[in-house]
């Protein structure tokens, strides 16, 4: 049990500070205006007419980093101080958003694959940790449910792993667009890739954080059948 602990409170601590600094540099870069004048809203309607995308709505969601794009809705939602800022960090967030759109009109295969993955991760995340509780606290009479709930924990390291290339490519995608638009310059364009580059190591970091816990789990398991 110390070792799980061990795991936690550092993935925890490293998450803290990742975060940490991806506020930081939110707020750094929020208060450099784009040469354009161009707000989050009207960064992401850009990128979608250029992208040839007309059948989604940008929206404004209340929030701080809420941002998001909706597939069901065919919607990208930006928070207050995205949509409505002139900023570099709302222009990088607008058009990050924007990329994901783009993956879904292209049929990107990790996004389709993380979206398949979605109604199972739903599942296994409203029963996983009293699986893995009770699974813990039988492991010595009923150690299949400890299996069980590894089984169930995979799924949702797995999705983490499927994010990974999904958030960097939209990200990819954005800063390429934000670049050939002329949305950024030499002066600014480094700033947009250093904002995007700090919001996609929280989603290695939980990666990895979800790795970890997994993997401990699966030591436990292992354990008891060597017994």
């Amino acid at each position: 049990m110390n070792t799980y602990w061990i795991i936690f409170i550092g993935f925890a601590l490293l998450s803290w500070l990742v975060s940490s600094q991806l506020k930081r540099k939110f707020e750094k870069y929020s208060r450099i205006p784009l040469p354009s004048g161009l707000t989050g809203k009207e960064v992401a309607e850009k990128m979608l007419r250029d992208n040839g995308i007309l059948d989604v709505r940008v929206t404004s969601v209340r929030g701080f980093l809420t941002d998001h794009y909706n597939p069901v809705t065919k919607t990208v939602n930006l928070s207050e101080s995205v949509c409505h800022s002139n900023s570099i960090a709302a222009a990088a967030v607008a058009a990050h958003e924007c990329g994901h759109a783009v993956q879904h009109a292209m049929a990107y295969a990790p996004l389709r694959m993380r979206s398949a993955l979605v109604p199972v991760v739903n599942f296994s995340s409203n029963i996983m940790t009293w699986v893995l509780l009770g699974g813990m606290f039988m492991i010595n009479t009923f150690p299949q449910l400890l299996l069980f709930g590894i089984i169930l924990f995979a799924t949702t390291t797995l999705f983490s792993f499927v994010t990974l290339p999904v958030e960097i490519n939209a990200s990819q995608r954005a800063l390429a667009w934000l670049n050939r638009s002329g949305i950024t310059n030499v002066y600014t364009h480094d700033k947009a890739e250093d904002a995007l580059r700090s919001a996609a190591y929280t989603y290695v970091v939980a990666a990895l954080g979800s790795l970890a816990s997994l993997l401990y789990y699966i030591m436990i398991f292992m354990g008891r059948s060597r017994d």
